[in-house]
């Protein structure tokens, strides 16, 4: 089937699936394959349940009319996608980086929906599959669409933005993450920065943060929109965070329920966005000061007399740095950060952990614990830091420990699960 006529039947309900557990009523049922799982088996399940259609890719499935054979069903996911984004008539926002993507996804979004009905990448379907998903949730009904894009290895931005054909890019910042997949702090500079060649190759637009050296030096040549501090055309001024950012923008005083100055950039950029697309300064801030985040990322949660800053969703090196001087430079009267290994770090990883675990030492922190198999073999030369092996042993170990008047800070990657210390503080 051509992905004309495709589109012709995705044209009848706009949705599209790819799992039977969803709401499949009226969708297109896309049969995906992974390294534990097979799409086509659960085709005919997708109809049973209301789909409309299903696609699949093995001949042997093909047992009703309403499934269409393709040769690959996720090229034919993409290619749709695309299809679909070539007859969409509003403009389109890529952003990618090491760090704060989903964050900044979400602030742009608070702050473009006060004026636009804006669809923006649901949680963090920012991969292969993801983007094409969220391309395809956008209807008639929207006017703008903001699309999160993750890569951990090189080509991956490249082949997104080839998906999406975004109008506008933004990079939020470059770290040291995916190092096992990138090779190199400079891979990974490489590897996100293929969404600034894919823009200047298209003649469209990106935003960049003047404040960082980096990506003001790889966007040269570029028609670029500049923010920050510096700020040549959008200036933004930090006023604090303790805990929560407060900035200043075009004579007005916004403050934010985001803590650590740290998301100062995340901020920075949601509102020099809003302006350049016409929202309301009044709106702007109402946006920003109603954005509470969730889902473990920089939440806030006040327990008895202690105060959790849950960020226990991912963390990298540079993260990591940067909620603990966060942490430090609370005016807080006790400190405590609970803290976790870094994942997908390759041959760095014991290199990247011992660097956290000397910053632990130097901290200005009433005590600090350092829980995984990485951590647990760096060295310390500080009593107030704890090397714990697993979580079974931190809970063991704090087993009549109590925290009182106390600010927490909880920071791992997703794969420690360590969200699940708030159940013992």
């Amino acid at each position: 089937m051509e992905i004309k006529e495709l589109y012709d039947l995705y044209k009848k309900s706009y949705k599209v699936v790819k799992d039977t557990r969803d709401d499949v009523n009226n969708a297109i049922y896309f049969s995906l394959k992974g390294e534990n799982f097979n799409g086509n088996k659960y085709a005919l399940q997708a109809l049973e349940n209301g789909a409309n259609y299903a696609v699949i890719d093995e001949e042997a499935y093909q047992v009703d009319q309403r499934m269409i054979l393709v040769e690959d069903a996720l090229t034919s996911l993409q290619q749709l996608a695309t299809y679909h984004r070539q007859q969409l008539k509003f403009p389109i926002l890529a952003l990618t980086g090491s760090n704060g993507k989903t964050t900044s996804k979400e602030l742009i979004h608070a702050v473009l929906n006060e004026q636009f009905n804006c669809y923006a990448t649901k949680g963090n379907f920012n991969n292969h599959i993801g983007v094409p998903l969220s391309l395809l949730s956008m209807t008639p009904e929207h006017n703008f669409g903001v699309v999160e894009m993750g890569a951990n290895h090189q080509l991956e931005i490249e082949n997104l933005c080839e998906i999406a054909l975004p109008d506008f890019g933004y990079i939020t910042n470059f770290g040291r993450v995916h190092l096992e997949g990138f090779g190199s702090f400079e891979g990974v500079v490489k590897g996100k920065t293929e969404m600034y060649r894919h823009i200047k190759k298209h003649g469209k637009k990106v935003f960049v943060n003047e404040d960082d050296p980096i990506q003001m030096e790889k966007s040269t040549g570029m028609d670029r929109i500049l923010f920050g501090i510096r700020g040549t055309d959008y200036k933004v001024t930090f006023l604090g965070a303790d805990p929560f950012v407060r900035i200043e923008f075009c004579g007005i005083h916004i403050e934010s329920q985001l803590i650590g100055s740290y998301n100062f950039a995340n901020i920075a950029a949601a509102v020099s966005m809003g302006k350049y697309f016409g929202v309301q300064l009044e709106k702007i801030k109402r946006a920003i000061e109603g954005f509470v985040p969730d889902n473990n990322r920089s939440q806030i949660i006040d327990r008895e007399s202690n105060r959790i800053i849950l960020d226990a969703y991912n963390a990298n090196p540079n993260s990591m740095e940067v909620a603990i001087h966060n942490l430090a430079n609370l005016s807080a009267l006790n400190k405590v950060a609970i803290l976790g290994d870094m994942f997908e770090l390759g041959k760095d990883s014991a290199m990247e952990h011992q660097k956290i675990a000397d910053l632990a030492v130097k901290s200005d922190l009433d005590r600090v614990y350092l829980i995984g198999e990485t951590f647990a073999k760096t060295k310390v030369s500080n009593k107030e830091v704890v090397l714990l092996k697993s979580f079974e042993e931190f809970t063991e170990h704090f087993k009549g420990h109590s925290l009182k008047d106390t600010t927490v800070l909880i920071k791992a990657s997703r794969g420690m699960a360590l969200e699940r210390v708030l159940d013992y503080l």
